[in-house]
């Protein structure tokens, strides 16, 4: 079991941030049949793409570099805050120093692909480091940049919810729901499902909160460089991971609504506003404006302004529409 343990200060420093290279790390691991397996429309689009990227550039002594435990920090450095993006984390990766790969390199790259000729010709070349990121910056265009708007929005609008919960119950509440596995104990978060660990104190630094769309189940950092960080997964990717035949079978609510609208009513388990549910759903601004004034119309749906964005929730009348329909 692993414990963060803390004070009142560090739930006050306590933030989210997103981490595009996190979950690229994520994705290349089930590709090389590390985690669970791809959604099947996945696998189909992706494994070729992947098996050439391994043919043709250094991708290989990256995934040397992923243990069972997870892998070294400069390929997935640690994200400064919700506007990370792809180009800040490549930056980053090529900023990092030789000798602090070669270090990780040594203490990474121990399992039976690490022992692979070419492998071992990148990981001690003097250029390893630009190698290992021109690999993975074509990871990220050929695997991921084409999803990624939508992915991202999945992310942004689990943080939405969290920082809502967090309003509205408070932090002990809002952190167990981010797992089953997370309870909150004795001032304490107590993480269940990992081994033996022990306890690690936040020292006044709070706890840095990642939603990922490909994790699988909670993922942690405790030591430096890294702050300490909890990657959970986001809500939202139950479609992506889910029986998607089944999804895809009309029901009472589709029936009822139409597949679009019945589609928003389903995505908003969060308040989420016109451009999150667009881009999470892949439809057209536009659209998705007109089908949530129809709803709102009907008593389906309420919004309310938050800053400089208008969130849509469901209603009492909505809520009791989508649990009837199954």
């Amino acid at each position: 079991m692993l414990r963060f343990e803390g004070s009142v200060e560090d739930l006050l420093r306590s933030r989210f941030a997103l981490s595009p290279a996190m979950d690229l790390c994520f994705l290349l691991s089930s590709l090389a049949g590390r985690d669970r397996p791809l959604p099947r429309t996945w696998a189909a689009r992706l494994v070729p793409a992947f098996e050439g990227l391994r043919r043709e550039t250094e991708l290989d002594a990256a995934l040397a570099l992923f243990g069972p435990r997870g892998g070294p920090d400069f390929v997935a450095p640690p994200p400064r805050g919700l506007n990370q993006s792809w180009a800040d984390d490549l930056a980053m990766i090529r900023a990092t120093p030789p000798e602090a790969a070669r270090h990780e390199f040594a203490t990474t790259a121990t399992g039976p692909s690490a022992r692979d000729l070419r492998v071992r010709d990148v990981l001690e070349s003097a250029d390893a480091v630009p190698r290992i990121a021109e690999a993975m910056d074509r990871a990220w265009h050929e695997l991921l940049a084409r999803d990624w708007p939508q992915l991202r929005a999945i992310c942004e609008r689990d943080v939405v919810h969290r920082v809502g919960a967090i309003g509205e119950h408070g932090w002990a509440t809002a952190v167990e729901s981010l797992h089953p596995s997370i309870t909150w104990h004795a001032g304490g978060i107590e993480i269940g499902h990992f081994p033996r660990v022990g306890t690690v104190r936040l020292a006044g630094d709070g706890l840095l909160l990642i939603p990922s769309v490909f994790v699988r189940n909670i993922a942690a950092h405790t030591e430096d460089p890294w702050p300490r960080t909890l990657i959970y997964p986001a809500r939202g990717t139950a479609a992506l991971w889910g029986d998607q035949e089944a999804a895809a079978r009309p029901d009472a609510l589709t029936a009822l609504v139409g597949r679009a609208r019945a589609r928003l009513l389903l995505a908003l388990d969060a308040p989420a506003s016109t451009s999150h549910l667009a881009r999470s759903l892949v439809m057209a601004p536009g659209a998705v404006g007109d089908h949530l004034a129809i709803l709102r119309d009907a008593g389906l749906l309420v919004r309310a302004r938050s800053g400089r964005s208008v969130l849509y929730r469901r209603t009492p009348l909505g809520e009791a529409l989508v649990g009837g329909s199954g």
